[in-house]
Formats: C-alpha cells, structure tokens, sequence
C-alpha cells in the first residue's frame, strides 16, 4: 500500500500505526498540500480534500481520516489492535476521545496553520490564530483530565496515545505539555521511547 504524507504532518501518526503493525508501505512524498497549489493537485485525484494521509490499499481503494484509517488498520491487526476491539470495556471511551481529537483539536491546525485562508483581514488573522490555538490548549486539558495512565485508557495500550505522542510536536509543543498536561507529556514520552514506535518518531521529528 501507499501512504500519501509529508514530514511531521498527520501522515505521521498512520506511520507510527502500520510500524506497530509490521504492514509493508511504501511512503510517497505529498510535498506541503497548505502552501503548494502543484502538491494539491498532485494528491487532488486520490483525495478531493488534497489532505494527509491518504492511504491507498493494495486493492486500490482509497482511505482518507486518520480516524477512519486507524479503524481499519485495527481490524487487519493480526496482534494486538491499537483499537479495543467492540465488546471491550474500554471500547467506548476509545472512540469517544478518539473522535473528540479528530473533531475538536486537529481542526485548530487546518484553520490557524495558514489563517490567511480563513481570514482575508490582514490585522485580524494574528488575533484569530491565538484565539483557535488557545481553544485547542483547552481541548487539551480535558484530554488530560479524561487520561487513566500509564497509557489514555489505563493499562491498554491504544491509538490514541499514538496521536498524544504525534501532535505534541505541534502547537503548544511539548514544553507546554510537561507543564500544563503531565499526564499527556509522560505518554507522549513513552511511545518516543518504544522501539516499536521510535523509527517512524525519528524520521518525522529529528
């Protein structure tokens, strides 16, 4: 299969899941689909959103949303998924966090990486970009206060601690979470430390 991505972006946490899983990909550079209108296109037939990841089965089809992705890398797992699977007790509240950081705190980047696509105000686009990135600093905080440890849900080891170890290398970084989401930074840590997880961690943020 292939893997549409850019260094650092979303792609990164689809990477860190199909290591855990040992699944053969091949990584196709998607160049900056915020900056580049030529990335755009590039990636425009596969994906009408010109978005990372964008994965392409092996069959062809095409899956987009990290959190759809995450689904049905979970139920191809032969080991242990990174998605309880239904039944489980845990179940529930994997996917209601798992949707609440899709929904609620991957969307301040789509809207304040680049605010002049949303804002045409050229004194207001600074205003905006703290106002969203201060929301996304709240949606955090009840993360944390949702979190079990060692791991999210508790001693279950899931995809959301893998989205807690990616996206703390972005806004607010992770300085703010060793201050203001402990339990977030400690998982965050421990997945960069996880040999399992580690290569994939290395070449999206080294």
């Amino acid at each position: 299969m292939q893997l549409y991505g850019s260094k650092g972006w979303g792609s990164s946490i689809i990477e860190l899941q199909l290591d855990y899983y040992g699944i053969a990909y091949a990584f196709v550079q998607s160049g900056d689909v915020l900056a580049s209108q030529e990335a755009r296109a590039k990636l425009a037939p596969l994906n009408p959103l010109s978005q990372v990841p964008t994965l392409v089965l092996d069959s062809g089809e095409v899956l987009t949303e990290s959190a759809a992705i995450t689904l049905w890398l979970a139920e191809q797992a032969s080991g242990e998924p990174l998605a309880p699977p239904p039944g489980a007790p845990d179940r529930a509240q994997f996917l209601r966090w798992l949707i609440f950081i899709v929904a609620n705190i991957y969307p301040c980047f789509t809207y304040a990486d680049l605010p002049e696509r949303f804002v045409e105000v050229d004194v207001a686009q600074k205003p905006f970009r703290k106002a969203v990135d201060a929301y996304g600093e709240k949606m955090w905080q009840a993360v944390e206060a949702a979190a079990v440890g060692p791991w999210f849900l508790g001693e279950r080891l899931s995809a959301i601690d893998v989205y807690v170890a990616v996206m703390s290398h972005w806004r607010p970084k992770q300085p703010w979470f060793a201050e203001h989401a402990p339990k977030l930074y400690a998982i965050a840590q421990a997945i960069t430390a996880d040999p399992r997880f580690a290569p994939a961690l290395a070449r999206n943020f080294n």
